[in-house]
Parts: structure tokens; C-alpha cells; sequence
């Protein structure tokens, strides 16, 4: 059916005002498929970096590359490079369109991107973890930046889920091996007491479905498979993977937000698992009824998690309908529509 019909309301138009350049830019693109030329659009982009939160965002940068402090990028939470650049991506931000976000991309690569294509807190291998480096290439790739080092970085995402060629944690002299965090295969997190960790596969399997398909090698494909059966292996509106030091999920699975960093939501999940090929998938049909129930009585969603006085920008008051959500929504809606 088509994706409106799941729709209480026409939230589109709500989107498509001016108060929120941002939004309405990217609803244009994205709901409506304007095409890269269209004159509407164009002028929805140059508004959207003139006046939103990119420019927020971008105003902040140091011209060397960084935000905040140099170095890997990952503290202050969140504040620095790691998390303007996952903001900079969600916003609709390009390379191709300012050349400073082209600048960001090259600083973090030459200082978060460790030996092996592992994405670091500390410019050390063993500061990788499953949602960073997920976040990050999904980011780069949004971006529109493209390096031969990120061929890497997609490569030894796929072997940490897989286990080919990584050595256990305690062998020390090995090239690739696992660390305490990143402690294992099939998202196993130091951080999750060695447990497969969701929200890390949510994050790498949300990178996996941007990444084109002909730069797919064989050992991806089997991780986007052992992926997808992670994230299947419960019902995704349940949400009960493994919890690590809890004996129950964590309730920011149902409380959607924006932007999303390493926590994530049952919107972001369904998101990863459409874009690898299973929108139409019966098992996610439980998940779409929660977020259809979610929306009021004039087709919009609320800000459930918010970043608000932690990071470059803030996106609305909590619990409040909100564009961003909603556009979040509405994207996943006509996502698994479109490929059921």
C-alpha cells in the first residue's frame, strides 16, 4: 500500500514549511524525490545551509579540520569531530556542497582512523567499537566523501562481525585482533560485559545499506547477513537483545529521537534492516505498528531523546511533535513501502 495511507494525517505539508529550512530541504528530497536540479530544492539546500543547523554546526569548525579540541574527535561528548561530522550526515549536509565538510572527513580519517580501518576513540586501535565505526562510515559515505581509506574501514567492519581474519583478543602480536570494547564477533562490546552488543549492529548495518552494491565484496555480504539475523533474532519491537549488565532492554529502544548517536530506537533499527533488502519482511511489521502508534492525530511524531544544551545545536522541546522525528518517520514509512 502506499507509505501515506499509515498516515493518521498529511504531515508532508507540515514539513514543507519555511521555519524549518532544514527539514523542508530535506523533505523536498526525500519524500518528494526533487530531483538533484530542481530549482525548489536548490533553493531549499542554499537555505539549509545558510540558515539551519548546518551552518550551526559548521560555524563551529576550526578551519584545520576539528571541532572543539584537535585530535580523534571523540571528546567532549558531544561536541567534537566525531559527533559534528554523524550531525553534519543526519542534516543532509555535503562535501560536494561546502568544502569544509570535505576538510572535516580528511582530518577524521588522518586522526580517528587507526591501522587496520578501525575508527578510534583514541587514535589507538583498541579504542574501536562496533557503534563508532558504523556511525562513521555511514556518515563519510552520507557525506558524499569518498577516500580509498574508507574501502578499508568497510572491510574490517565486515571481518569484526564476521571473525575472518581477526585474532582473539589475547593474541597481542596479531596485525587485527579484537580488544577488551570491541571484544569479539557478531558485535560482541567489552562495554556490553562481552555480549552482542544491538545497538553497535544497528550502526554497522545502517552503514552496510548505504554502501553501493558493486563495493560489496563476498565477506560483506556474509556480514550483512549474520547481521540481519542478529537483528531478526528477536522481534524488533521487542528489543530484547542482550542487555549486557541488565536483565531488561533499555527503554531508549521507544523513545525516538534526533539527531541519534550510539544510542539508538526501534525507528533506526527497521531503518538498517529496510535498507539492507527487508522492508517488506512480515517479522517487521510488529515494530511499523509501534511506530504508526507513536504519530498524533495530525500524522506527527514527538521528540522523545534529545541532545538539547549537549551538542552544536538543539532540535525542538521534548515530547513535543517534532519535524525532525517526524521527517525520521516518515522516511522509514516510505522506505519499507518502496521495497515491499
Amino acid at each position: 500500500m502506499p507509505w501515506q495511507d499509515r498516515l493518521k494525517a498529511d504531515s508532508v505539508v507540515w514539513l514543507l514549511e519555511s521555519d524549518s529550512p532544514g527539514v523542508r530541504y530535506l523533505a523536498l528530497r526525500d519524500l518528494l524525490g526533487r530531483l538533484e536540479d530542481d530549482a525548489e530544492l536548490c533553493a531549499a539546500r542554499d537555505a539549509a545551509y545558510a540558515e539551519g543547523p548546518i551552518a550551526t554546526v559548521l560555524s563551529a569548525m576550526n578551519a584545520a579540520g576539528y571541532w572543539a579540541k584537535p585530535g580523534p574527535g571523540y571528546n567532549p561528548k558531544y561536541y567534537a569531530a566525531v559527533w559534528a561530522i554523524i550531525v553534519l550526515a543526519q542534516l543532509g549536509a555535503s562535501a560536494a556542497h561546502d568544502d569544509r565538510i570535505a576538510q572535516a572527513c580528511a582530518y577524521l580519517l588522518d586522526h580517528a582512523l587507526a591501522p587496520g580501518g578501525r575508527f578510534t576513540t583514541t587514535g589507538a586501535p583498541s579504542g574501536t567499537a562496533d557503534c563508532l565505526q558504523g556511525n562513521l562510515c555511514w556518515a563519510l559515505v552520507e557525506l558524499g566523501y569518498d577516500d580509498p581509506r574508507l574501502e578499508v574501514a568497510f572491510d574490517w567492519m565486515a571481518r569484526s562481525v564476521a571473525g575472518e581474519g581477526v585474532a582473539p583478543a589475547d593474541e597481542r602480536h596479531a596485525e587485527l585482533r579484537y580488544y577488551a570494547g570491541k571484544c569479539g564477533p557478531l558485535f560482541a562490546c567489552g562495554a556490553n560485559n562481552k555480549l552482542p552488543c544491538a545497538w553497535g549492529a544497528v550502526k554497522v548495518m545502517q552503514a552496510f545499506g548505504v554502501w553501493s552494491e558493486e563495493r560489496r565484496t563476498p565477506l560483506i555480504d556474509r556480514a550483512m547477513r549474520q547481521g540481519a539475523d542478529f537483528l531478526f533474532s528477536t522481534d524488533p519491537a521487542r528489543a530484547d537483545y542482550s542487555a549486557g549488565y541488565s536483565d531488561k532492554p533499555s527503554g531508549n529502544w521507544w523513545k525516538f529521537g534526533f539527531p541519534v548517536f550510539y544510542v539508538t530506537d526501534v525507528l533506526q533499527n527497521v531503518e538498517a534492516l529496510a535498507r539492507l533488502g527487508y522492508g517488506g519482511d512480515q517479522r517487521l511489521e510488529n515494530a511499523l505498528t509501534l511506530i504508526c502508534a507513536k504519530q498524533d492525530e495530525a500524522g506527527r511524531w514527538p521528540l522523545e531523546y534529545s541532545y538539547a544544551g549537549k551538542t552544536w545545536a538543539d532540535f525542538g522541546a521534548k515530547n513535543q511533535p517534532n519535524k525532525w522525528v517526524t521527517l525520521r518517520a516518515l522516511r522509514v514509512l516510505k522506505l519499507v513501502e518502496g521495497s515491499s
